[in-house]
């Protein structure tokens, strides 16, 4: 079973400007490739997760470095970044769109490039797709209970969340920081993530995220030429700070282990519902 799917090399990096450190997830890479996309006229907008009041993800066509860092941070609710493409390229007139995703929603885009039915003359603008890992998301009510019931930490209060360590970190505009156990959380969990084998965004042009390398840095995948050539831009331009992955800690293995927990774990759910005669939803 391939654990990663298809890519042409792993490194783990880290942005180098300190802005986008402090505001950012880990090693900043999405708000770095985005920020220099704008910058460099790689790209004409980028689609974002943003958060309104509450702390609710929501998606936002961003055309400027300020609004890609106001949105810097994962979000572990749903976002629906595809809703806003045909805004991007018909409302914003955007020639060349960089969008980002959880693996899932790498899928559909993959699948919409392909067969844009629906998204004609949309398709096309598609400039570079960026996915995250992903072990399973919340919905907005699931992550407002693990939060306010679990954490102590009313929603309109969050600054930023975070997983690791085999916990759920929440952390206020006031300085607490407040940490709820993963298996507590479980029961939140989107039943549609039951039933994705995807762990590293396979079908993207970059895919990222923490597991893998040290605090403070981000593993990444460079999947497609288009990626590859992305960050080696990135690289040369002095945007990003780089290492090889063999030479940090904890290193593939552990994103491998967790890939293959997802895979294993889920098409058992798949084979099951099957069983049952239960829709299989892609």
């Amino acid at each position: 079973m391939n654990p990663f799917g298809n890519y042409k090399t792993v490194i783990s990096a880290r942005a180098t400007d300190k802005e986008i450190l402090k505001k950012a997830q880990d090693g900043g890479i999405v708000s770095a490739a985005y920020i220099y996309g704008l910058e460099s006229k790689l790209l004409d907008g980028v689609i974002v997760a943003n958060t309104e009041d509450g702390f609710n993800a929501a998606p936002k066509v961003a055309t400027t470095p300020e609004e890609v860092l106001n949105a810097a941070g994962t979000k572990y609710t749903v976002s629906p970044n595809v809703s806003v493409l045909k805004d991007a390229v018909r409302k914003y007139a955007l020639e060349k769109v960089g969008i980002v995703g959880t693996p899932c929603q790498v899928q559909a885009i993959r699948k919409l490039i392909k067969y844009p039915m629906g998204f004609r003359h949309t398709d096309s603008k598609i400039a570079l797709v960026m996915g995250i890992f992903c072990m399973e998301n919340f919905s907005y009510e699931g992550m407002k209970a693990i939060v306010e019931e679990y954490a102590g930490i009313r929603m309109d209060d969050v600054l930023k969340t975070d997983i690791g360590k085999g916990k759920f970190w929440v952390y206020s505009k006031y300085g607490d920081v407040k940490s709820v156990k993963l298996k507590d959380t479980h029961m939140y969990e989107q039943k549609s993530c039951h039933i994705c084998t995807d762990y590293t965004a396979e079908l993207a042009d970059i895919s990222t995220g923490s597991v893998g390398s040290p605090d403070g840095w981000s593993t990444i995948f460079i999947r497609t030429e288009k990626g590859e050539a992305y960050i080696n831009k990135m690289v040369e331009a002095g945007v990003l700070e780089t290492k090889n992955i063999d030479d940090v800690k904890p290193g593939l293995d552990l994103v491998q282990k967790l890939s293959l927990q997802k895979k294993e774990k889920n098409e058992k759910e798949i084979v099951q519902r099957r069983e049952l005669g239960l829709p299989v939803p892609y």
